[in-house]
C-alpha cells in the first residue's frame, strides 16, 4: 500500500511508520520541517501544494498533524493548537476532493480527551458522554474538548464521498521510546516520584504501541468500519493503580504521591497542563471489540512489564557501544 501521513514525524507517527515500513508499505510523510534523507516532503499544514500530488493514487491517508498539547494553554498556544488541527484536516480534505484517484480510507487523528471527566462508567463510542459541561471543569479542560470537537467537525465537513472516514479517538500510546509519555512516567518512577497523582482516582486510558499499530491496520482493512473509533485498551484503570504497576514492573517499591496543588505548581514550572494527569479518561474500544479485534496487550500489568523489558534491553544494547 501507499500511505500518506501528514504529521508523521511525531512520537506516534514514528511508532506507526517504523512498524508499517517493516512490512513493506510505501510511505510519504509530510512535515513542516522535512528531513529529505528520510524521504519527507514539506507542507505548511494549511494550503495545497506539491504534496497533494502524492495523495492522488495513494491507498490510505493517516492525518496525525497538530501542535503538541504538552505546553501551557496561553492565548498564543491555544490558537496554534486549534489552528494546526483544523487547518491540516481541512486542507487534507480539499486535496482528497480534487484527486482523480482519491484514497479509499482517511484515518483522522482525534483524542479520547473529547469525553467527559467521569469515574462512574466507561465511555464507549455509543453511550460515551462528551465533555465540556462538567461542573467546575477548568477552562483548559473545556478548551481541549472544543478543539477535539472542531477537529472532528472539520473531517465531517469534507466533501470526499469516495473515501471512507474514521475519527480515531486515541488514548495515550505507550512506547518504550525516549521522549514519549511512558518515558516521562518511567522517569518519575525512577526518581521516586511515581506515586498517585491528585488522589489517584482518575482513570487512565492507554494503548500499547503494538496494539495501536495493529488497530490502525485493522481499520484500514475493515471496510465496514467508519465514523468514531476509540483506539484504547479495554482496561482503563485508576491513576494510583496505573502508577503502582509501573513501579512494580521496574522494581521500585516506593513512589511519593503528588496532590492536585503540587501538580498545578509542577506543571506550571514545566510549562504544561495538569489536565494531562488529573482528568479521568475512562475510555473503552467498543467498535474495535465488536468488530473482532483482539488485543495483544489488553491489561496494564502485562503491558507495563513488556514495556519495561524492552526499555531495559534497549538500554543494555546502547551500553555496549560505549
Amino acid at each position: 500500500m501507499k500511505i500518506l501521513i501528514p504529521g508523521g514525524t511525531g512520537q506516534v507517527g514514528r511508532v506507526l511508520t517504523r512498524a508499517l515500513r517493516a512490512k513493506g508499505h510505501e510511505f510519504v510523510i509530510l512535515s513542516r520541517r522535512p528531513d529529505a534523507s528520510r524521504g519527507e516532503i514539506r507542507w505548511d499544514g494549511k494550503t495545497i501544494g506539491a504534496w497533494a500530488d502524492e495523495l492522488d493514487g495513494a491507498d490510505v491517508v493517516i492525518n496525525l498533524a497538530g501542535r503538541s498539547v504538552d505546553c501551557r494553554y496561553n492565548r498564543k498556544n491555544r490558537e496554534t493548537i486549534l489552528d494546526s488541527r483544523v487547518n491540516s484536516t481541512r486542507v487534507v480534505g480539499e486535496a482528497i476532493a480534487r484527486a482523480a484517484k482519491p484514497p479509499r480510507v482517511w484515518l483522522q487523528a482525534s483524542t479520547a480527551t473529547i469525553y467527559a471527566h467521569r469515574f462512574d462508567a466507561d465511555n464507549d463510542e455509543t453511550t460515551g458522554v462528551l465533555g465540556g459541561n462538567e461542573t467546575n471543569a477548568p477552562s483548559a479542560w473545556r478548551f481541549s474538548i472544543e478543539v477535539a470537537k472542531a477537529w472532528e467537525r472539520t473531517l465531517d465537513e469534507a466533501n470526499v464521498p469516495a473515501t471512507r472516514r474514521i475519527k480515531m479517538r486515541s488514548a495515550m500510546t505507550m512506547s518504550p521510546d525516549r521522549g514519549g509519555i511512558f518515558d516521562v512516567l518511567l522517569k518519575l518512577v525512577r526518581w521516586g516520584l511515581g506515586g498517585a497523582s491528585g488522589g489517584g482516582r482518575q482513570f487512565v486510558s492507554w494503548i500499547h504501541e503494538e496494539d495501536f499499530v495493529r488497530a490502525v491496520e485493522w481499520l484500514i482493512e475493515h471496510d465496514e468500519i467508519s465514523g468514531v473509533v476509540n483506539v484504547a485498551s479495554p482496561s482503563p484503570l485508576p491513576n494510583a493503580d496505573f502508577m503502582r504497576t509501573i513501579r512494580e514492573a521496574w522494581g521500585i517499591r516506593v513512589g511519593l504521591p503528588a496532590s492536585a496543588w503540587m501538580l498545578a505548581v509542577g506543571t506550571r514550572l514545566l510549562r504544561t497542563e495538569s489536565e494531562l494527569i488529573l482528568k479521568s479518561r475512562r475510555v473503552v474500544p467498543g467498535v474495535l471489540l465488536q468488530s473482532g479485534f483482539e488485543f495483544l496487550h489488553p491489561t496494564w500489568p502485562e503491558a507495563a512489564r513488556e514495556l519495561c523489558r524492552v526499555r531495559r534491553t534497549r538500554g543494555r544494547t546502547a551500553a555496549c557501544f560505549f
